[in-house]
């Protein structure tokens, strides 16, 4: 920490990132960049409404304070709907015809991080060719001396001070704000239960208990209005709560259940409980992961395959949108069931463009992003779990015994990564052996290569040296390990 945060900036602003916005506190990300932030989407966009929300963070209600007084400066009137999931910022903006929604969340960064997730209208994402960069460019070039002015006026003139800023204080004032007239407090949380509902039929629903783990983080409060309306409509279903309460301080560790050293509070409760299947959420809540009866963690590669088969069962040959590390699953789930299976690169933006695209009702990552055509194409998740849940009763199959046969069928290492000196030098090394020997060569996104009955999929990291490897095969757990592990001493081979 500074001893304080200093009202002029250093240019450039450097959270920035390809698709959203992440930085250290205080050194990256202060109140002055998200009061520019603020200025510079409504200058961008043209925006004269947009909504915004904050996960449980301390700093994300002071940061989207400062963001607000921005918006509001370049002529915006702010809908603020509280303490939120990026999901229900995705559902607010489309649900109340706004020009732009803004979540303030640091996912499952570390504590003294935070960031940003902008869409435009409709919940459409903004990427850096799609306005991310000219909102950076806008941010940068207003005068310091004009943001310093307008902080002190919604700030009383109150000197900034990191420990305060860590904290969570908030220094722009919330009724000063509401002074504008531009400002105003709005929750949504009842029709987007609603609008999470209309995924599943509820009297589908069969008696079920559930694990749910919020992490401390957004899904909490989500989780309990879903759950007030289910009760209400008779479903019979028993949620044991794990590190419930939201808190910013995150007591139990930053929620991210994709580190398996994550896993395990989750995975005990399932078992201690007797529970039919356990889910967990990142902070933000826009991942959800799934553990069967067992407290096993089931990778999201297989989830995917699950979802794309309830879809086509109520809406046949819908197109289904799946990402190329790994896909045999999900292609041959899709085919058998009727469907149309799409590859497209990996990550939100390309996902979400080639869903419009295509008009495709669902798309899924092996890594837990889950969209959907009628969710404005975002991802959730919260609506996975409810489609899980409707499964399981309609198919009176554990969790366990709906995806054992399908990884039995395509077994698969789950993503690995690699950091080394020279990712480049790697990916030489890999592809200079396999690529003559591949039968198919699929370059979606990395490296893709098949061999009859296995294939693998190499991509280096876009932001730091590191190398992805995932590797499945056709019905043999044996020769996707041996594969995977001679991969493995090639990559890392310095």
């Amino acid at each position: 920490k500074t001893q304080g945060i200093s009202i002029q900036m250093a240019t450039p602003i450097t959270c920035f990132k390809a698709y959203d916005i992440r930085g250290e506190l205080n050194s990256q990300l202060t109140e002055e960049v998200a009061y520019r932030i603020g200025y510079a989407f409504a200058q961008e966009l043209n925006a004269k409404t947009v909504v915004v929300g904050s996960d449980v963070r301390l700093t994300s209600t002071p940061l989207k304070l400062a963001l607000s007084a921005g918006l509001i400066d370049a002529g915006a009137t702010v809908t603020d709907i509280g303490m939120a999931g990026t999901e229900e910022i995705y559902f607010a903006t489309k649900h109340l015809g706004v020009d732009g929604g803004i979540e303030v969340t640091a996912s499952h960064n570390p504590i003294n991080y935070n960031g940003m997730k902008l869409v435009k209208a409709g919940s459409v994402p903004i990427s850096g060719d799609t306005g991310l960069n000219a909102i950076k460019e806008k941010a940068e070039a207003l005068g310091d001396d004009y943001v310093s002015e307008r902080l002190a006026h919604y700030t009383n003139g109150v000197t900034i001070d990191a420990d305060a800023f860590f904290n969570g204080t908030a220094h722009v004032n919330e009724v000063k704000l509401s002074n504008t007239g531009k400002y105003a407090v709005k929750s949504c949380m009842s029709d987007y239960v609603s609008h999470m509902l209309s995924y599943v039929n509820l009297s589908n629903f069969t008696p079920l208990k559930v694990v749910v783990n919020a992490g401390n983080g957004a899904a909490g409060p989500a989780l309990d209005a879903i759950e007030k309306e289910m009760k209400s409509q008779g479903v019979p279903i028993e949620f044991i709560k794990v590190h419930h309460d939201a808190d910013g301080t995150f007591p139990n560790g930053i929620p991210n259940p994709l580190l398996p050293e994550n896993r395990a509070d989750t995975a005990d409760a399932v078992k201690a409980s007797g529970a039919d299947f356990g889910i967990a959420w990142d902070g933000d809540f826009d991942r959800c992961f799934l553990f069967d009866a067992d407290g096993e963690f089931i990778e999201g590669y297989y989830i995917v395959g699950l979802l794309a088969e309830a879809f086509i069962e109520k809406n046949t040959d819908s197109k289904i949108i799946y990402d190329p590390r790994v896909y045999w699953n999900t292609e041959d789930i899709v085919a058998n069931a009727g469907g149309t299976p799409i590859k497209s690169k990996t990550g939100h933006a390309f996902i979400k463009e080639r869903m419009r695209k295509e008009d495709a009702v669902y798309g899924g990552e092996m890594s837990a992003h889950h969209y959907f055509r009628d969710f404005a194409y975002c991802d959730s998740g919260m609506i996975p779990w409810l489609l899980i849940a409707e499964l399981v009763c309609v198919k009176k199959q554990t969790l366990a015994s709906m995806v054992k046969a399908r990884i039995e069928a395509f077994p698969s290492s789950g993503e690995i990564n690699s950091k080394l000196k020279d990712a480049d030098a790697a990916l030489e090394r890999v592809t200079s052996k396999y690529k003559p020997q591949a039968s198919v060569i699929d370059k979606t996104d990395g490296l893709g290569l098949e061999f009859g009955n296995w294939r693998f999929n190499l991509r280096k990291s876009n932001t730091e040296p590191v190398i992805r490897l995932n590797v499945e095969s056709k019905g043999d757990i044996a020769l996707m390990e041996e594969k995977t592990e001679a991969l493995l001493t090639l990559i890392r081979e310095e």
